[in-house]
């Protein structure tokens, strides 16, 4: 770690004379773990105007920005004449912790030092100072017509990943160009998003110049109760701050035990993951997809018939074909794009940044076409890797009829038998509820997937008065293809493998 700024200096020297106002260190004096004093030296260091900490629930994120925020307020770190300090959150009740640490702190200084403070507590939360220079701090909630014309000093962004996103981003952009009339400076703190496309999460994955990152994430797919990445996303933990490794180890078995939201929650706030903590309307959780997922050497054979599930994309999007042998459960997925514009620039598009590349690299996505994927070639290439064997039937929308005729045509398969599927409530509900059956049987395997997880993670089901799901995707830039066609290659394949045999007539013609 480079040597600590004039301003990263000062706060680590004011911050342990503060009182730890709750929890139970209460009454102690407040002392800094190694991961806050990195938070510290990173965001305060020169040229950096923003300063981004993704961390575990319950790791002291708040608590620490409130002591910063205490301490520009009193002028003694980047004393400048009447400071403004800006909490900011996605509404008043989620700021009001972290002025209420504020508060705390402030009613843990000498007698003396509280007289120079004026607390407001009414429609505005305010704290006010007329020493040095003289300060104020205050409460927004996520409108960004509540901040222009300010000039703040300092701003926390707290919880940025729960933000609405098109209120959100409007505080966010009114804050950070208030910022650049005085040198101010940003410390935007959160747990993960729940996917790569939310604004924190494009924070950590493509910080523009003069940002500091600090991510407490482990690698995804570990088990939840792996206690070595669980501190990876809990560092207090081993330094007595929020959970003790017993009690995290403790609430992911629960979790375990529970699964569906309790399981994404877990993984979202105390593992950090970037994983929907809300499930009421997921296709499938994480998990819950990942307990397909075998090594190479594992994958069942290609025995009896195999099902072609294809989901069709329009101009310059996403197309995907799912195989699917029922008689042993193996699955496999490819999709294309079309040339342009080239997979990196897609995926900055998208908001999933180097994604798409590195599912070209893995073989999962391929390029066809200029601005267009050629329906019929694309069929034809997929085809190709059955290695001669002719799909017992083809599934697809039947919205994209006219389109499948002449595609099949093109790609040699017009004589195979094509189910044609409806995404609305009807034939979509029936195909999820088939789907979930035949993964939580265990009867669909296949080899870890970028595509697949990636497919999976942006999809939900809308449901109707009657309880009835039809697959859509989570966020606009989703792609959810690779989803879709699996959806419909397994729900024909247990289609197939439930029906009755047939059975020789009962009378012989001679």
């Amino acid at each position: 770690m480079a040597r600590a700024s004039k301003e990263a200096s000062a706060a680590l020297r004011f911050l342990p004379r503060l009182i730890v106002p709750e929890g139970r260190t209460a009454g102690r004096r407040l002392r800094l773990a190694g991961y806050q004093k990195d938070f510290i030296r990173g965001a305060f260091a020169k040229d950096v105007a923003v300063g981004c900490l993704s961390i575990g629930r319950g790791n002291a994120k708040t608590a620490l920005s409130a002591g910063l925020s205490l301490g520009h307020l009193m002028g003694e770190i980047a004393p400048q004449p009447k400071r403004e300090i800006i909490f900011a959150a996605r509404n008043r009740d989620q700021a009001k912790i972290a002025f209420g640490f504020l508060v705390g702190f402030i009613e843990g200084l000498p007698e003396d030092e509280q007289e120079q403070f004026t607390i407001r507590r009414g429609s505005k939360l305010e704290v006010e100072t007329a020493e040095n220079g003289g300060g104020l701090a205050r409460v927004i909630a996520a409108d960004g017509k509540s901040i222009l014309g300010g000039a703040p000093t300092l701003a926390i962004l707290d919880e940025r990943a729960a933000w609405e996103r098109e209120k959100g981003d409007s505080l966010e952009n009114a804050i950070l160009s208030g910022l650049g009339k005085r040198d101010g400076r940003a410390l935007i703190i959160s747990t993960s998003a729940p996917d790569d496309a939310n604004t924190f999460s494009r924070w950590l994955d493509e910080p523009p110049p003069g940002t500091y990152v600090q991510e407490h994430r482990p690698e995804p797919g570990l088990p939840p109760d792996d206690l070595e990445s669980l501190l990876i996303a809990n560092p207090g933990a081993k330094e007595g701050i929020g959970s003790t490794p017993e009690w995290l180890q403790a609430q992911a078995r629960r979790a375990i035990a529970r699964g569906g939201s309790a399981l994404s929650s877990f993984r979202n706030l105390n593992r950090n993951e970037r994983v929907a903590s809300d499930d009421r309307s997921v296709l499938v959780t994480v998990d819950e997809w990942m307990s397909a997922e075998v090594a190479p050497d594992a994958l069942p054979e290609r025995e009896g018939p195999v099902i072609l599930g294809v989901d069709l994309g329009g101009s310059r999007s996403m197309s995907a074909a799912s195989l699917y042998w029922p008689l042993t459960g193996r699955l496999e997925c490819v999709a294309a794009f079309p040339t342009k514009p080239g997979l990196a620039d897609r995926g900055q598009a998208d908001g999933v940044a180097r994604r798409y590349v590195e599912m070209c690299d893995r073989g999962e996505l391929v390029t066809m076409g200029e601005t267009t994927v050629p329906v019929g070639r694309f069929l034809a290439s997929v085809v190709e890797r059955l290695n001669g064997q002719a799909p017992a039937a083809i599934c697809g929308d039947r919205f994209r009829h006219a389109e499948f005729l002449e595609a099949l045509r093109n790609a040699g398969l017009d004589r195979v038998p094509f189910i044609w599927r409806g995404f609305g409530w009807k034939d979509g509900s029936e195909d999820v509820e088939r789907f979930r059956r035949a993964l939580f049987e265990g009867k669909v395997k296949t080899v870890p997937s970028l595509l697949l997880r990636s497919a999976f993670a942006d999809a939900i089901t809308l449901v109707d008065p009657a309880g009835n799901h039809k697959l859509a995707k989570a966020r606009s830039l989703g792609r959810i293809d690779a989803a879709a066609a699996t959806v419909l290659a397994v729900a024909q394949g247990v289609r197939m493998t439930g029906a009755p045999k047939a059975r020789g007539g009962r009378v012989a013609w001679v």
